[in-house]
């Protein structure tokens, strides 16, 4: 089991950047795909992004991709979100993930750790 701690999120305006950090412990981080994912309230959570176990392959849900950057750093067991060009509607709170897998994979069954979720609120 990975321990998973997210930090980060906050409050700002429409166009702002944010820069979400999960830190990973308790399991080899480095073999892993890794995935963030959010829950704007009132709906259901929904998939991000994942980046494969050495960072070389990333996905994107259509509403993030050109705004959004997955990358992590395997010496500091940690996975970012960099999220520009916020809109209101990436309202939501953000969970960091673990993958069983190294291969990236937008299936939240696919993920067997969770942190417990940063809030980021983008105001119009």
């Amino acid at each position: 089991q990975v321990q998973l701690v997210e930090s980060g999120g906050g409050l700002v305006q429409a166009g702002d950047s944010l820069r979400l950090s999960c830190a990973a412990s308790g399991r080899t981080f480095s073999g892993y795909a890794m995935g963030w994912f959010r829950q704007a309230p009132g709906k259901e959570r929904e998939f991000v992004s994942a980046i494969s176990w050495g960072g070389g392959s990333t996905i994107y849900a259509e509403p993030v991709k050109g705004r959004f950057t997955i990358s992590r750093d395997n010496a500091k067991n940690t996975v970012y979100l960099q999220m520009n060009s916020l809109k209101p509607e990436d309202t939501a709170v953000y969970y960091c993930a673990a993958s069983r897998w190294g291969a990236v994979s937008e299936k939240d069954s696919d993920f067997g750790s969770w942190g417990q979720g940063t809030q980021v609120t983008v105001s119009s």
